[in-house]
């Protein structure tokens, strides 16, 4: 029987999550504790990070995990380098449950930033109204350009004031839809969307909102991952975990 470690935090990590509890598959879910609030889930749950590779080692060894699989956010590029790391060293199967990448489509505005520093580079120039959609990590980052106003979106209220000197925030959490998100942008005058590739529906009316507004979009690449199997259902996981009635994994990368 597979005693699964899930790295959740991801709406795909929770949907796997109730299948692992229909199906009677003993499973653990962590969270890196970023959430104030987790959403309550039907398997046991832990948070906070290992201790690195060699924490993460010693808990999939002492807890006789069986399978890793990795749902985190498709940029939270330490913690799935580690998860690779650590399921080799352990010796167990790992697997990634993700997202496909989103591709701009006719009407899109879309200018590439290779990471976080990039994009911030780019916002060189004349005072503009900017809406970061990139949760609140990378918030400081871009007070090396303090001209602009930012409009920030979080899921919670932060305990300190963001370093911006000028800045709206909004405590909200999605699902958004394209008709609040338009409303959104256009009440607080927004003339530029900065957000990470995250893919996904869940996250994805921003797009749509900016693309019906004319509004151009800083979209800041994926972080490179070394090879790794990846799927993007989370049937396709229980698949792999060897219920045979889902997906054929097979149509991961």
């Amino acid at each position: 029987m597979p005693n699964v470690l899930l790295l959740g935090g991801t709406t795909e990590a929770s949907a796997l999550a109730r299948l692992l509890a229909e199906k009677g598959v003993q499973a653990t879910l962590s969270y890196a504790g970023r959430t104030e609030a987790p959403k309550a889930q039907p398997i046991k749950t832990r948070v906070g990070g290992f201790g690195g590779v060699r924490g993460l080692v010693d808990y999939l060894r002492d807890h006789n995990v069986t399978h890793l699989v990795d749902a985190t956010h498709p940029f939270a590029a330490q913690m799935s380098a580690h998860a690779i790391k650590a399921a080799w060293i352990a010796g167990i199967p790992h697997i990634v449950l993700t997202r496909p990448a989103w591709v701009p489509v006719a009407g899109d505005r879309w200018l590439c930033a290779r990471d976080i520093d990039a994009a911030v580079d780019m916002l060189a120039g004349p005072a503009r109204r900017i809406m970061l959609a990139l949760g609140r990590m990378h918030v400081e980052a871009f007070a090396a350009q303090p001209q602009h106003h930012y409009l920030l979106r979080f899921v919670d209220a932060p305990a300190e004031p963001p370093a911006l000197p000028h800045h709206s925030l909004v405590v909200d959490r999605g699902p958004f839809t394209i008709e609040g998100d338009c409303r959104l942008m256009q009440d607080h005058a927004v003339d530029l969307i900065v957000c990470k590739n995250a893919g996904g529906a869940g996250a994805a009316a921003k797009l749509t909102a900016a693309r019906q507004l004319g509004l151009p979009v800083l979209m800041i690449e994926r972080p490179a991952m070394p090879d790794r199997m990846e799927v993007y259902l989370p049937e396709d996981v229980m698949a792999w975990l060897g219920h045979d009635d889902a997906p054929n994994a097979e149509r991961g990368v």
